[in-house]
């Protein structure tokens, strides 16, 4: 019976793999992946046998059932298991039910931290999620509603953290803004999106709730987080979507 790893691949940029994930990619005998690893990252495994597992929003994916069984069957015939999955493998990445569904079947586990696409998006704004004197709490938010689940309280959430960052919310952005500021966010209350962080196609918005609730975003190829709060206040891009309510890309 093999060791399976869940190992986070980070936001994108493959030399912010940790040293630990690149040592136990260099050594797996299998790696089943996310989508949108980076092919850099997964060259690191040149003697691995690598499986797309991916899922990507209103394309065809992997059902979660699938991955579990994958994992199994790969920890059965195979020493060292590599499941990588993009960003932190404990933050919206169904990390839980992939470590219940291994433990059930009585194969031994290990999780190898990422770097998380919030944290990522903070650094490459050089805006910090808890400023001193602006923000000290902070929440990690998704609006979306897996099959079968019930929606949870986001909004709540949201209002109560000085800084929140929303993933896997894009598509959904103008709802978002409207259902913040029917809350009692703010109008004003600057909101910055980034797309493929640390990535070379990098894209950056900087908006406000009023603007975003008027305008469609720019279609986005890669995944989006929707940073919300006075730290991502820039007075020249905000002033100029409070003139003109059109997004600002940068």
């Amino acid at each position: 019976m093999g060791k399976v790893y869940l190992v986070g691949a980070g936001p994108g940029a493959p030399d912010l793999l940790t040293v630990r994930a690149a040592r136990l990619l260099e050594r797996a005998d299998i790696v089943l992946h996310d989508a949108l690893v980076h092919p850099e990252t997964l060259a690191l495994a040149a003697r691995a046998r690598r499986i797309d597992v991916g899922k990507r929003y209103g394309k065809v994916s992997t059902e979660q059932r699938f991955i579990h069984r994958a994992l199994v069957e790969a920890a059965r015939t195979h020493e060292t298991v590599v499941r990588l999955k993009g960003g932190d493998p404990m933050l919206f990445g169904r990390g839980q039910e992939e470590i219940d569904a291994l433990r059930e079947a009585g194969i031994e586990v290990e999780v190898v931290p990422g770097v998380t696409a919030a944290l990522a998006a903070a650094a490459s704004l050089k805006a910090s999620l808890t400023r001193r004197g602006i923000a000290r709490t902070v929440a990690f938010l998704t609006p979306r509603v897996g099959r079968g689940e019930s929606a949870s309280e986001w909004v709540g959430a949201a209002l109560e953290a000085d800084t929140a960052v929303l993933y896997m919310a894009a598509g959904a952005s103008r709802e978002i803004a409207g259902a913040l500021i029917a809350a009692g966010k703010p109008a004003t209350t600057p909101v910055a999106l980034v797309e493929s962080a640390t990535l070379p196609g990098e894209r950056r918005v900087f908006t406000t709730l009023a603007a975003l609730a008027e305008a469609e975003l720019p279609r986005a190829e890669g995944p989006v987080v929707m940073c919300i709060g006075e730290v991502f206040r820039q007075p020249a891009a905000v002033e100029s979507v409070l003139e003109n309510p059109h997004i600002r890309t940068a």
